[in-house]
């Protein structure tokens, strides 16, 4: 049969939908009741009792992203009510309006080209570049322990830690916070928020020393696109946060920044192996960031979103109510677009749906893109000089981001 006129035909050697078999294995271990649950879902809104109402529609869901005044990330089940008796009341996670903006005002020079650029240079450029030669050098490398250790180095940046590392114990009970999210369940337990404040209360100790230890804005080019001081809690003084709102927002940059790039990069690197896209990368960088951005929409590494109704309102001719709860399922709007496919490229469309939309759409963004440059362009790089294969594998289970415990890669 003759192809269509103007659709590109996939490069030989490219395994249309291999992808698809471990992903399943990786979301059912992670989630073997909500996963095959929500999976089930065929309408693009539904109630469901129990958890709430389930948007599963990319426009729709879009549209609860944009439209802040009736769904908000305050109130009944919304993020609030999981994060703010973590992390208090100011950390972009758990607000709204003028306040929100404000924040984020402030915070953006932190993630501007030339500060993410050196704070990924700084934390794990050397560490990649390490990779490639170990990977070359015919080294079995774990590149689930290897992203750890690398989003260990970045939380080390975030709260000010001289060490490259937080260590294996404290990044695993870092974890298991976001652990203990469940879709059932709109709040932590008393016992839950105790432990997740303990575990915080280590990193921010020392992200208040480094915080004091800068110098008053104004007296360092604060407002400038390059970082003057050598922590990121004293950067944010410079910008002018107070020192609760940067605990805050290192807190939440450590819970939700970092175990995203754990869950993503292995899983991408897999989907790569799995379709055959691996070498063909390797050869011809051209459709990297297609790549990138099929495998973020694909594997969704933020599979749900939370918001809460705060006015009568109708989502796909459901109506809702205010305090009813609205389970984005972001993961099942971007599955819905097919197959992995850096050639058609569905992921275009979606807008980066992945990282959000409006005013909350995801400030880390930039940061995250730039660690995962680093880290792919690494394999990459040892790809074009020997063919890589995955040795070894198994998925992660009891986390809330779904992913790969073990994910072996060798010549």
């Amino acid at each position: 049969m003759t192809p269509d006129v103007g659709v590109p035909e996939a490069p030989p050697g490219v395994r249309h939908g291999a992808e698809r078999a471990w992903e399943e294995r990786v979301q059912r271990t992670a989630h073997p009741v909500v996963y095959p649950l929500l999976s089930r879902i065929r309408r693009p809104v539904v109630r469901v009792p129990g958890l709430g109402v389930v948007v599963t529609d990319a426009e729709l869901l879009r549209g609860v992203l944009l439209d802040t005044a009736s769904f908000t990330k305050t109130g009944p089940g919304s993020p609030a009510e999981l994060w703010t008796p973590v992390l208090g009341p100011s950390v972009l996670l758990n607000m709204e309006g003028l306040d929100h903006l404000a924040l984020r005002r402030r915070l953006g020079p932190l993630f501007a080209p030339a500060f993410v650029g050196e704070l990924t240079r700084a934390t794990i450029g050397d560490a990649a570049a390490t990779l490639s030669a170990r990977l070359v050098a015919g080294e079995t490398v774990d590149l689930v322990a290897e992203v750890r250790d690398y989003a260990g180095r970045v939380i080390s940046r975030l709260v000010g830690l001289e060490r490259d590392g937080i260590g294996e114990e404290l990044f695993a009970r870092v974890s298991a916070v976001t652990g203990y999210v469940r879709l059932s369940r709109p709040r932590f337990t008393p016992t839950q928020v105790a432990a997740a404040r303990e575990v915080l209360g280590e990193l921010t100790q020392h992200a208040r020393r480094a915080y004091r230890d800068a110098p008053d804005p104004g007296t360092t080019g604060a407002g400038s696109d390059t970082p003057t001081g050598t922590t990121v809690p004293g950067r944010m003084r410079e910008l002018g946060l107070s020192e609760d709102e940067a605990m805050g927002a290192v807190g939440a940059f450590v819970l939700t920044g970092t175990e995203t790039l754990v869950s993503y990069l292995p899983r991408m690197v897999a989907i790569l192996a799995d379709t055959g896209w691996l070498d063909l990368l390797a050869r011809d960088r051209t459709l990297v960031d297609a790549a990138v951005a099929e495998g973020l929409r694909v594997t969704t590494p933020s599979p749900i979103m939370l918001r809460s109704v705060a006015a009568a309102a109708s989502v796909g001719g459901v109506a809702v109510r205010p305090g009813d709860r609205l389970i984005l399922a972001t993961f099942l709007a971007d599955r819905a677009a097919g197959r992995f496919d850096p050639i058609g490229n569905p992921a275009a469309s979606l807008k980066q749906l992945w990282f959000g939309a409006g005013v909350h759409f995801c400030l880390g963004a930039p940061l995250a893109m730039a660690q995962i440059g680093t880290t792919l362009g690494a394999v990459l790089d040892a790809a074009a000089e020997a063919p890589l294969r995955i040795v070894g594998r198994s998925a992660q289970r009891g986390t809330l981001i779904p992913g790969y415990s073990r994910l072996a890669l060798a010549r």
